[in-house]
């Protein structure tokens, strides 16, 4: 298989790319059973998901662009996961001391992950043009 070419290449150890390949399978499952309200494999799933996430975010630390993308997917699971655990206990669309549904609260996270990949494209990036960097 040709590969295009490119004056610059991003690669990463086989052994991350397999971790990064083991965590979809997890988030997967995770969403699926959700999906099928089986929920103590949801639950389940939500922990080696989790923690996957924050081990790739982790090994990453040292590529800007990598770390940020990467912090931005461990908050989304944190917000899909508790959004889920929610619905599964029933009081997602109970209000919160907030003034806001319990389901609503998942907005807190979602919105940091937003803000993070925001830090990146808007602060950091532009200020880091000639650093080798991922996109």
């Amino acid at each position: 298989m040709e590969h295009p070419p490119a004056s610059k290449t991003y690669s990463i150890p086989l052994q991350y790319r397999i971790m990064e390949n083991l965590h979809i399978v997890f988030w997967l499952f995770k969403d699926l059973a959700w999906c099928l309200e089986l929920k103590w494999l949801a639950v389940i799933m939500v922990i080696p998901t989790l923690v996957i996430s924050i081990v790739i975010a982790w090994r990453t630390r040292y590529i800007v662009s990598e770390l940020c993308h990467n912090l931005a997917v461990t908050v989304w699971i944190s917000a899909n996961s508790y959004w889920m655990v929610t619905e599964f206990v029933g009081i997602d669309k109970e209000m919160s001391p907030l003034g806001i549904t319990y389901k609503h609260l998942a907005a807190i996270p979602f919105v940091l992950g937003l803000l993070i990949l925001a830090y990146y494209y808007l602060w950091y990036r532009p200020r880091h043009r000639r650093e080798l960097e991922t996109m």
